[in-house]
């Protein structure tokens, strides 16, 4: 596999991805065919051991992006570069590899973890994919992580069921760690907690990024998770990425239509301000 300059600052350079879909029609000899392009043209880079969330409405294209740059399906067209790498098509042990430095944590954690496998089954199996034994033994490794994301060591023996949504999200998060992993894609990885556990996620999310220097794609719809998390922020709609900038440029002074059509629909606590906001818009789409 042959290197490819990136961003020297980045762990992972997108450019011009695009995934078409392509689905028979109705009746009894197929019919036309309809194709969909559900990702047409993105560009972005992540940052080295920093947060890039993608943004935007249900069928808006950001996981089907988040799951191409993980490698979990093929794009119609271009390009990736990790570590500065050509991964857009690798080859198979460089796609092994490939798995080992990049995981993926799920937003249903139930959905993702098997129900018949103990937690430390579950966790310990990234490592004997990759043929990685853990110098200090495999048990001691998935208690140490279990330590590290908040759960108890000693309900290793434990299966999925018997935890909660957001103890099940930490045993996700434990496997995703357990390859010692450069980045990992976060894909609605708190959408599904309540806001309390949604918190102490967020936080561990953050305390294992300054710790392990993890860079993260986060896809998210909730735009005041992405404000606590996000160093950059890519909006996409209809496929596209409609604006990209740092977090507070996108927050504070957003160009683009769509993005100030959904920072207005985040609630807050002052209404003056949403009503200021709301006022500002509405002078900036006149005079445009």
């Amino acid at each position: 596999m042959t290197t490819t300059s990136a961003a020297e600052d980045s762990i992972l350079s997108v450019r011009g991805l695009s995934k078409e879909y392509v689905t028979k029609g109705s009746g009894a000899f197929g019919g036309r065919k309809h194709r969909f392009l559900a990702v047409n043209d993105v560009s972005f880079d992540v940052p080295r051991g920093r947060t890039l969330a993608v943004v935007g409405e249900s069928g808006s294209g950001k996981s089907t992006t988040a799951r191409i740059a993980a490698k979990l399906i093929e794009p119609t067209g271009g390009t990736l570069v990790f570590d500065g790498q050509d991964v857009t098509h690798p080859d198979a042990r460089a796609l092994a590899r490939f798995r080992g430095d990049v995981q993926v944590v799920f937003q249903d954690p139930f959905s993702s973890l098997n129900p018949k496998h103990t937690v430390e089954r579950i966790i310990a199996a990234p490592l004997q994919y990759q043929g990685i034994r853990a110098p200090q033994g495999t048990r001691a490794l998935v208690r140490d992580l279990l330590d590290r994301v908040g759960l108890n060591p000693d309900h290793s023996g434990r299966y999925p069921a018997q935890f909660s949504g957001g103890q099940a999200q930490r045993i996700g998060i434990a496997r995703a760690l357990a390859v010692n992993p450069k980045l990992v894609v976060c894909d609605e990885a708190v959408s599904a907690l309540d806001v309390s556990v949604q918190a102490t996620v967020i936080n561990l999310l953050r305390d294992l990024q300054r710790e392990r220097g993890l860079s993260y794609i986060f896809i998210a719809h909730d735009l005041a998770v992405v404000r606590q998390l996000a160093d950059r922020v890519a909006v996409m709609h209809q496929g596209r990425i409609v604006e990209q900038g740092g977090r507070d440029d996108i927050f504070d002074a957003p160009r683009h239509e769509y993005t100030r059509a959904l920072l207005s629909a985040v609630p807050t606590i002052n209404p003056e301000w949403d009503r200021a906001r709301a006022s500002m818009i509405a002078a900036e789409e006149r005079a445009s």
